[in-house]
């Protein structure tokens, strides 16, 4: 794991050498579990979605599966990414969307009835997943509204300012010699 690691350090950076435990919560450790389902959930559904159609007795109704699966995704996405709690309730607002499309589909006439029941069953215990891990996600990350970022302590140079005001007079004395030599 420390190899994968240190493929992506810039030169100069400092090798990790062992790690330690996870600095991940166990918000962030759900929401990253269910990002990652999402995306594979939203990939079979992007991807087969005819296949999900017939399991679910829902033929004709492949373009809305293609949409969900799609939403799906980007609802992943949000989850791994810093925004977890936004990538949590827009899970749970897929869920919602899930529920009414499974419900529509929970028909008497529907020979796949009981697979919609058990789909339907599935996505309640999953959105009540998502309603915790969005719960727990919000209450760790989310700012204040009154509460501002603040920058002050960054100077957007990785090396500080010194070595960067030292590096651009270099290379200005650099670009004068080549054009007088």
């Amino acid at each position: 794991m420390n190899t994968i690691a240190n493929i992506s350090r810039s030169e100069g950076d400092p090798r990790i050498l062992s790690s330690g435990p996870s600095s991940l919560t166990g918000s962030d450790r759900m929401a990253r579990c269910l990002g990652w389902f999402s995306i594979a959930l939203g990939a079979v559904e992007l991807v087969a979605p005819r296949t999900v159609a017939r399991f679910l007795g829902m033929e004709g109704r492949e373009n809305l599966l293609r949409t969900f699966g799609a939403r799906e995704i980007s609802a992943g996405i949000a989850s791994l990414s810093t925004e977890k709690q936004v990538g949590m309730w827009s899970r749970v607002a897929g869920d919602g969307m899930d529920l009414a499309a499974l419900i529509g589909a929970y028909r008497q006439d529907n020979p796949q009835r009981s697979n919609v029941g058990l789909a339907i069953g599935m996505v309640v215990g999953i959105a009540m997943l998502d309603i915790a891990a969005g719960r727990m996600t919000t209450s760790l990350h989310a700012r204040k509204s009154h509460e501002w970022r603040r920058y002050s302590d960054r100077s957007g140079f990785p090396r500080g300012v010194q070595q960067a005001r030292g590096a651009a007079s270099r290379e200005a004395h650099r670009m004068s010699r080549a054009a007088s030599g």
